[in-house]
């Protein structure tokens, strides 16, 4: 049975909004028709088109499952972004100044996860998954990735065959480093001598910078390696990295601006360190992850560097231990940087904090709005907000906010 629905707007997670429907790959005031009546359906035509809607740049648009929004014109997907932030703060009374969106895509997202399944009787797929599914799209090349990755794909089949008689799902992570692609594979358990042997093999034959299997070390031709600024910094494995180099840039650029004049600032959930290395060029820095191999990776890249100021790198869980007013006292700016979970203790600890500055960057727009709430309960104001958007045709958006007494 097939309804003609009419397209309200396009909802929080990409899908045009009709009532209480949800239609993916549509647009406001267009006009669909839909089969059946469940709360979810795919459009099985678009009777009258938006003015917005676009050519798709990929042939697996709307089967793979990475993309929601390639039929939408920049403008105004970009200014969709914009508001997925303002409704985050809606419902928590938070008032700011909220700039446009900047685009931060660049040459694309270096960092990638092919996934590489064998069903019973089938061939291996390595691919993406597919829209709200377990299935996986076997695909031929991906828009969005750095062109870096070009050969990560080939890299991902050729090391998948080695494993292919493994029963276990099998993802694979690869990385545009500066040394070449960084191979980190999950789920492939206990590798035996022989499954060790021909993934060295493998790994060599497809120009690897690297191939670990949940980090153990399995080859390894250079050390994997990006600049941030004139820095070096070697990446331990399956270490977290911003999406996109430009992506990086524009929020740390954002972050230094925030920060100001501070003569001692904290970076809170650091990583290798993307925001406090820019920050040590003109502010001592107090940088604080959980991740140890992190904090290690950054420690070395200090030593290695010249120019900066000093760097107090500490492995610290700040869920478990957060920085509190002891730690804190004598900062003139804090950053942080915390998971898609936010950082709601350390915000209660930083709202009662005797600082000048707090700079949140977020990829989380819900948890980022708590957390602000909680700041401004405790006396700060909510200056300025900066949507950034390095997930492009997705409804991931990431922000910078800025804050003050």
């Amino acid at each position: 049975m097939t309804e003609r629905l009419t397209i309200s707007h396009v909802g929080h997670r990409g899908d045009g909004v009709a009532g209480h429907r949800f239609v993916p790959f549509t647009l406001a005031g267009e006009v669909v028709e839909v089969e059946g009546r469940d709360e979810r359906a795919l459009p099985s035509a678009i009777l009258v088109p938006s003015a917005e809607r676009i050519q798709p740049e990929c042939r697996y648009f709307g089967s793979c499952g990475g993309c929601a929004l390639q039929h939408w014109a920049p403008a105004s997907y970009l200014a969709w972004k914009r508001d997925l932030v303002a409704a985050a703060l809606r419902p928590h009374g938070l008032q700011a100044d909220i700039a446009e969106t900047i685009d931060a895509h660049g040459a694309g997202r270096r960092r990638v996860t092919f996934h590489a399944r064998r069903g019973q009787g089938t061939n291996l797929v390595v691919g993406f998954a597919a829209a709200r599914s377990h299935a996986l799209i076997a695909i031929d090349a991906c828009p969005i990735l750095d062109p870096k990755l070009d050969r990560a794909l080939a890299a991902a089949r050729a090391v998948a065959r080695v494993l292919e008689s493994a029963t276990k799902p099998l993802d694979i992570q690869i990385t545009a480093t500066d040394s070449g692609l960084d191979m980190e594979l999950r789920g492939a358990g206990k590798l035996s001598e022989r499954q060790r042997l021909e993934l060295l093999a493998a790994g060599n034959a497809q120009g690897l910078a690297r191939l670990t299997n949940h980090g153990d070390l399995v080859m390894q031709r250079e050390p994997p390696s990006i600049q941030i600024d004139a820095i070096r910094v070697q990446l331990p494995p399956g270490v977290f990295l911003q999406a996109t180099t430009k992506g990086e840039e524009v929020l740390s650029r954002l972050v230094l601006d925030g920060v100001g004049k501070a003569k001692k600032a904290a970076d809170l959930f650091c990583g290798v360190g993307p925001f406090a290395l820019r920050l040590a060029t003109q502010t001592r820095v107090h940088a604080v992850d959980a991740d140890g191999q992190a904090i290690a990776a950054l420690a070395a890249a200090v030593r290695g560097a010249s120019g900066l100021k000093p760097i107090v790198a500490e492995t610290r869980d700040l869920f478990r231990r957060p920085m509190m007013a002891a730690d804190l006292k004598g900062l003139d700016a804090v950053v942080f940087d915390p998971p898609r979970a936010g950082a709601e203790t350390q915000a209660k600890i930083l709202a009662k904090a005797d600082i000048g500055r707090i700079v949140a960057v977020s990829c989380n727009p819900a948890t980022f709005a708590r957390d602000a709430a909680t700041l401004i309960a405790g006396g700060w104001k909510l200056e300025t907000v900066t949507p950034v958007d390095q997930f492009r045709w997705s409804a991931h958006v990431e922000l910078v906010a800025t804050f003050s007494r």
